[in-house]
């Protein structure tokens, strides 16, 4: 109760506000980078090993950070929040977008990965009972739409379902699970707390894949990809979500997932740049669209219902 409360009436709404949206941003920044680094890392790592693997060094990263800092243990019921977030955001979105990434281009998978923003805002609904105003669901739809189309143009559509294409989807719906306990499991925990008891929940799971795949497919990489799969371990899988989570906690949760938006924009811009992935005009009209709507979305004041007022 005292959760739901908390995430209804924010105590400084305006200073809150912007803060959890600065933060969100960062954090997108940081993930925007996940889908080109996974496709360069599984150029030469396999896909078990690449979603697993990144999820056991950024478990240690994060068991060095929480005994050196000392922190609480979580109580047995917060554990089992816990393994939500750690099955949405430490297993389920590596895993299915590692194996993805294997083959579609990094720009496609931006496609469904646009969807991600709308499904965290319903995750949040259905958890803590926010109630954003319709004006707000207005723009996340067409914010959500243009994600789709702008990434489908500059793919030249989409066309039908692949099993790529299903494996995103699912990896989508991980992650909206695993942002909307994660976020209000921040405000209990900490933010970089939170995610970092969520790998330490899921290490045992984790390290049993990585060395499956290891025996299975012994790594052999390039620099480069060990590189990219560094950066998955360290900052995807952990740094990007202290400011994540954090933005999330600071809240409205429905409107900070929103910022999401501009994470196709982002990611294809990247996969341009470092993958060489075409990019032309349509890809431009499309970006600007789909963070025009995030503007908008986010700026919409969110108001509440009391479930008591609800028929």
């Amino acid at each position: 109760m005292k959760v739901e409360s908390s995430v209804i009436a924010p105590r400084t709404p305006v200073l809150s506000t912007r803060a959890g949206l600065w933060w969100g941003l960062l954090g997108v920044t940081a993930f925007s980078f996940t889908l080109p680094f996974t496709r360069v890392a599984t150029g030469g790592l396999s896909p078990l090993f690449t979603g697993s693997g990144r999820a056991v060094v950024a478990a240690i990263l994060a068991g060095i950070a929480l005994a050196a800092t000392r922190q609480r243990r979580p109580t047995m019921r917060q554990a089992a929040r816990l393994a939500i977030v750690a099955g949405g955001v430490v297993a389920g979105f590596p895993l299915l977008t590692s194996f993805a990434m294997t083959t579609t281009p990094a720009s496609h998978g931006a496609v469904v990965i646009g969807l991600l923003p709308a499904a965290t805002a319903v995750a949040v609904v259905l958890r803590t009972g926010e109630r954003p105003a319709r004006s707000f669901w207005v723009y996340a739809i067409l914010g959500a739409a243009a994600a789709v189309v702008f990434a489908s143009l500059q793919n030249g559509g989409i066309g039908a379902l692949t099993g790529a294409d299903l494996l995103l989807f699912g990896a989508v719906l991980a992650a909206a699970v695993g942002y909307a306990e994660g976020g209000l499991l921040a405000r209990e925990l900490g933010a970089w707390q939170t995610v970092s008891w969520a790998l330490i929940v899921a290490a045992p799971l984790m390290t049993a894949l990585t060395v499956t795949s290891a025996f299975a497919q012994p790594p052999s990489a390039t620099p480069v990809q060990w590189l990219a799969f560094a950066y998955l371990a360290a900052v995807s899988m952990l740094l990007g979500f202290f400011a994540w989570y954090r933005g999330l906690a600071i809240g409205p949760m429905a409107q900070v997932s929103q910022i999401q938006l501009v994470q196709p924009v982002m990611g294809i811009a990247w996969a341009a740049i470092l993958l060489h992935e075409p990019i032309g005009w349509p890809t431009a009209v499309g970006g600007l669209a789909v963070i025009a709507c995030a503007a908008l979305a986010v700026r919409t004041r969110l108001t509440t219902r009391p479930r008591t007022e609800e028929s």
